[in-house]
């Protein structure tokens, strides 16, 4: 069965963007080296530390299907139509936005009317034994609330925003045991990788 991983880009005060939205403070790691990763799926090249681009190639080969809430995929305009990682996108909403499967035929979206658990495991099924990303700071709480979430990357950040979007909110049931699997130091970033511990 595919491992479920949350991961995201957080200030050091778990902030994964700034009250307006905006992630400029914290995504200057994909530009501040020279080694170049392109996006499988197009339309994007990463220039990072060489321990980044490790960072950011095992993560790309690795992912086999992502979920993302509907808020993100608004605020990114569904990517147009292909997700950088370039594989299958389930997307959690209560409803499909207006126009968008017509304008995009051949985008390998799927909205997902019936929740995240149904959400997760269609995403499972099409990633194989490959990965399942999962996105956006209200799915992860759902994830992490449903028991879902077996996997965490946090691409920690040197920098405070005082206030905004956080990574970790209104989690239902605390504390969640992690276990500290690896450590990746990049230019102005540190990937921080935990299993979760799932109670037995």
């Amino acid at each position: 069965m595919a491992t479920v991983m949350a991961e995201k880009t957080m200030s050091l005060d778990g902030f994964i963007a700034d009250p307006s939205d905006d992630v400029a403070h914290l995504f200057g790691w994909y530009s501040n080296g020279n080694v170049e990763t392109p996006a499988p799926g197009g339309g994007m090249t990463f220039r990072t530390s060489e321990a980044s681009a490790r960072h950011l190639r095992e993560l790309f080969v690795n992912t086999g299907a992502v979920v993302t809430g509907r808020r993100l995929f608004d605020h990114t305009d569904g990517w147009g139509g292909s997700h950088p990682i370039g594989v299958p996108v389930f997307v959690v909403t209560h409803h499909i936005p207006h126009g968008w499967v017509d304008a995009h035929p051949h985008a390998p979206f799927t909205f997902v009317t019936t929740g995240v658990r149904d959400a997760v495991a269609r995403a499972r099924a099409a990633a194989g034994d490959l990965s399942v990303g999962v996105g956006g700071a209200d799915i992860v709480r759902q994830c992490l609330n449903a028991g879902l979430v077996d996997e965490i990357v946090v691409n920690l950040v040197p920098v405070l925003l005082g206030a905004g979007i956080r990574f970790f909110d209104h989690l239902a049931d605390t504390p969640v045991e992690l276990a500290a699997t690896r450590v990746i130091e990049g230019r102005r970033v540190t990937h921080l990788y935990f299993r979760v511990v799932h109670p037995t």
